[in-house]
């Protein structure tokens, strides 16, 4: 009956005083927040699959279908690829090849440096090669020269930079690690200047890449923007045009709104190949066209056309598939990349995936999920890249915090400090104490 006493005093003193004191704030630890969603991000090893790629959400305008071999529409600014054909199928990329030229070897120009021009610089141009007319024993800016690679695609003006920057093969080899280090691990670069050559490719990927590391660098915007331009010839100047006819609106081919440029190309081995980027409502588009099959020369820039026109308004609309960034950007080194990917094609045969591959047919709302493919025939690479990052949402947070502790929230007295519980206790017990002596003097000591 003692026992029961000293309890029931016990409890109804604790509960009593702890109900008396404020209840202290909890700390910021044991405060779980909504994790904010994470940055949006796409499996890369998905680019390495055949067909078309595309995640379109409710309202999305219905993927283009093109003619062209390959294809990439992606977003300048972010890099996040909406949707693209084939991207990583390697192709002779003709003077589209010159943007990586420029990406390379643009930062070390002094534009107002003036150059006389030797015979050797000129030699071994290709047969057939596009010219904007550099003579040697002339004097030229550098700024003049550019603008005969950009707006003439002249490879007599590209073998002349190329002498002023380390030479042919110095060149091709600086701009083989450019592409390496912008993650465009497709290009093989055996002629700078794009011309037809033996083992040299590149992808509508990498021809992304060039373009949106290209729109970085001012000197290149003002370059691959520029319309018309005087090229000097002694002691007189003829006229010249860039042959980016989405640029000029000429030759049948309309002008198209908000189009910064790039660089166009064509060689009998490549076909038609064009880089284009186009701004619209801030926002800046990069697209890549390789290879129409049907249309003749205009093709390249009609299909260019419909990527840009469909990029602009799915905007919001669309899932990316892949990203323009280097994986060191995503946190991932290209061996590690590569070996994941190898695994992902592992699991899927295993587990005998054979879901069809989303094709070009207009009209097709949703994509596929499928392994990734390996290397083809017709040249589509190997797929390297298989991080497929999730998107976190609220509640993200407290489940990590869980999980990470191994415990949860103990519940409305769990922010309490242990000392003030003790203290608690000890006060009630000590009431108890009090009242059972006062009982004794009133009973005269008597035991109960």
């Amino acid at each position: 009956m003692i026992v029961k006493s000293a309890v029931r005093h016990v409890v109804v003193g604790t509960v009593a005083l702890l109900l008396a004191l404020p209840v202290p704030a909890a700390s910021a630890s044991s405060v779980t927040e909504p994790a904010p969603p994470v940055e949006r991000q796409a499996d890369p090893a998905r680019l390495y699959r055949t067909g078309t790629q595309a995640q379109p959400l409710a309202g999305a305008p219905d993927v283009p279908s093109l003619s062209a071999l390959s294809w990439v529409v992606a977003d300048a600014d972010s890099g996040e690829v909406l949707a693209a054909r084939n991207a990583h199928r390697r192709l002779p990329p003709a003077s589209t090849l010159k943007t990586l030229f420029a990406v390379t070897a643009l930062p070390h120009s002094d534009h107002e440096q003036r150059h006389t021009v030797e015979d050797w610089e000129l030699e071994g141009i290709g047969a057939g090669s596009s010219l904007v007319g550099v003579q040697s024993g002339y004097t030229y800016k550098v700024s003049d020269l550019w603008n005969g690679v950009f707006l003439s695609s002249g490879n007599d003006a590209v073998h002349v930079l190329a002498a002023m920057n380390g030479g042919w093969d110095s060149m091709s080899r600086q701009m083989q690690e450019k592409a390496q280090a912008l993650g465009a691990y497709d290009t093989r670069v055996v002629s700078p200047d794009g011309y037809d050559a033996p083992g040299q490719v590149s992808s509508a990927f990498d021809l992304a890449v060039f373009g949106r590391a290209g729109l970085r660098d001012p000197a290149f915007v003002r370059y691959c923007s520029t319309r018309y331009a005087d090229f000097p010839a002694g002691s007189w100047s003829y006229g010249i045009r860039n042959t980016n006819r989405l640029l000029t609106g000429e030759d049948g081919v309309d002008r198209y709104p908000g189009l910064i440029g790039v660089k166009n190309g064509y060689t009998s081995g490549a076909g038609n190949t064009l880089i284009a980027a186009a701004r619209r409502d801030g926002r800046t588009l990069v697209v890549s066209v390789m290879n129409p099959q049907w249309g003749g020369g205009r093709a390249v820039y009609e299909e260019a056309r419909t990527l840009l026109d469909w990029g602009f308004e799915a905007a919001g609309h669309v899932r990316p598939v892949g990203s323009l960034q280097p994986p060191q950007a995503r946190a991932e080194s290209p061996a590690k990349v590569q070996a994941k990917g190898a695994q992902e094609a592992v699991k899927s045969k295993t587990r005998g995936s054979t879901a069809p591959q989303a094709g070009p047919e207009r009209g097709a709302r949703k994509a596929t999920p499928a392994a990734a493919a390996g290397a083809s025939p017709s040249g589509q690479a190997s797929a390297p890249p298989a991080r497929a990052a999730a998107l976190s949402g609220p509640g993200q947070g407290a489940a990590h915090e869980v999980a990470r502790s191994g415990t949860a929230p103990a519940g409305l007295w769990s922010g309490l400090p242990l000392a003030l519980v003790g203290s608690a206790l000890g006060a009630a017990l000590t009431l108890w104490i009090w009242r059972r002596r006062t009982t004794r003097r009133e009973d005269g000591g008597a035991e109960l």
